[in-house]
């Protein structure tokens, strides 16, 4: 006799989910710990409810394995990432960067300014943490010296780290947003700019809007800075070298893997010409566990101590369990459960965008967890895009705009927290002015609502 395949009821469904949800807003929220622990523990729990509903050891370690699958490829570009990251900062690449967007400070224009050299550094540094918490508080004490109000500083800060986390080929969560919903990273950004250009016109125009005023200032501190990365790395157009081979690539289409793997080859083959003594023990160091910067300037030395492989491990692990999770829900059909309820509903792109974009915005207000925003409304909602035949680049960029930057706002969301406690503003001050992560997903959802549109033109 056939064994009889295991039922859960649109009630139970939900109840789990929100009881996971529950779970992990406490523990994450409300006990502050890091997310891999309460993931794993609500991980846990799941497991074993699903063999308690009759679920074999067998069929769940399938779903595991399922889950976990289309996580594998994304890691792999995780470790790249901070191996390019290191070669980068290495050769001089990312130093002669950040030299170039020093030198279009102006003080006129000094909201606009922080905004796009924010942007221009999160897209090369792939961080927008790393953003905030080096040229944030550099700009935040120029802004303090020019007169402006910290939360507008702060404001622009995050709209533009943002802003370059969010298309940098660089950054966990854009690639992480692309592994989801199986499109090639180059397509996921370039459909990105949809959303990201008309978000930047706007927010420029906010920026300028607030701070046009006229004041003077001493920019020594930046000129300060400026002279430290000039004595202090390889500060030339030739350390541009590796950028062009990405964009080269990026036009090419050449999948995200070879590109990393040949910027970071070039990278470090243009350390050895500037260094000659450069030897692959130290090399092989570098890659490891990061560059270590050693200018004497504490907030250059922080910017730039960074990159390996180890330093891309506690993401690739969080990744992993929490595409686990994913692979339980769905094979236990708790989340088919849910979705075939709202079928109905969903009937047109317009609904499904906005849908998807709202669950992203919920699981950060529930759970505060950037990671979670983007891979729970991407695996819920990837059938429901293939079942309307909508390109899954929308999805990827949906979850992106609605999960990753809306993390920034959220007072109680890791990256918050972590803003918060960098640039000392509430996060309820700075968010008037955080335009990026404000714009992003409404663009979004409006967008949408073309999908719409061509849909039925085409019909």
């Amino acid at each position: 006799m056939k064994p009889v395949k295991p039922k859960v009821s649109f009630a139970e469904s939900l109840g789990i989910l929100l009881i996971l949800l529950a779970i992990l807003g406490f523990l994450i929220i409300g006990q502050k710990l890091s997310p891999h622990i309460p993931i794993l523990f609500v991980f846990m729990l799941l497991l074993f409810y699903g063999k308690w509903k009759g679920f074999s050891w067998d069929e769940i370690h399938a779903g595991i394995t399922a889950g976990i699958t289309p996580g594998i490829v994304p890691i792999i570009i995780f470790l790249l990432i901070g191996v390019l990251v290191a070669t980068w900062i290495l050769s001089g690449t990312i130093p002669t960067i950040m030299v170039y967007g020093f030198k279009i400070i102006s003080v006129k224009f000094f909201l606009p300014t922080v905004f796009v050299v924010c942007s221009l550094v999160g897209v090369t540094v792939g961080s927008s943490f790393t953003t905030i918490s080096t040229m944030g508080i550099a700009f935040l004490g120029i802004g303090h010296i020019l007169g402006f109000n910290n939360a507008m500083t702060a404001g622009a800060v995050v709209s533009g780290a943002f802003l370059g986390n969010n298309i940098s080929p660089l950054s966990d969560t854009t690639n992480l947003a692309a592994g989801i919903g199986e499109v090639n990273l180059f397509e996921h950004i370039m459909n990105m700019m949809w959303t990201v250009i008309p978000a930047f016109v706007l927010s420029i125009i906010g920026y300028i809007f607030l701070g046009h005023q006229s004041v003077s200032a001493d920019l020594n501190t930046v000129d300060a800075m400026v002279n430290t990365l000039q004595n202090g790395f390889w500060i030339s157009p030739v350390t541009l070298i590796p950028v062009g081979i990405l964009f080269l690539f990026a036009w090419k289409k050449v999948p995200a893997i070879p590109t990393l793997l040949v910027g970071s080859t070039a990278a470090t083959l243009l350390a050895f010409v500037h260094n000659p003594s450069l030897n692959l023990q130290k090399v092989s160091s570098t890659l490891m566990s990061g560059y270590i910067a050693t200018t004497g300037d504490k907030s250059i030395d922080t910017l730039l101590s960074r990159g390996g492989i180890e330093s891309m491990l506690s993401s690739a692990s969080l990744i992993i369990l929490a595409l686990a999770l994913g692979g339980l829900l769905i094979k236990f059909e708790i989340i088919a459960t849910l979705i075939d309820k709202i079928r109905d509903y969903v009937d047109n792109p317009a609904k499904l965008v906005g849908l998807t974009a709202l669950s992203s915005i919920m699981v950060n207000v529930l759970v505060g967890e950037q990671y979670l925003s983007i891979i729970l409304p991407g695996e819920t909602f990837k059938s429901s895009f293939d079942r309307l035949k909508i390109d899954k680049k929308y999805l990827t960029r949906t979850i992106a705009d609605a999960g990753a930057a809306v993390n920034s706002i959220i007072p109680w969301g890791v990256s918050g927290t972590f803003i918060m406690g960098t640039l000392k503003v509430s996060a309820l001050a700075y968010l008037p002015y955080a335009f990026f992560p404000l714009l992003c997903p409404i663009i979004t959802i409006i967008l949408g609502l073309q999908l719409k549109h061509k849909q039925v033109h085409q019909k």
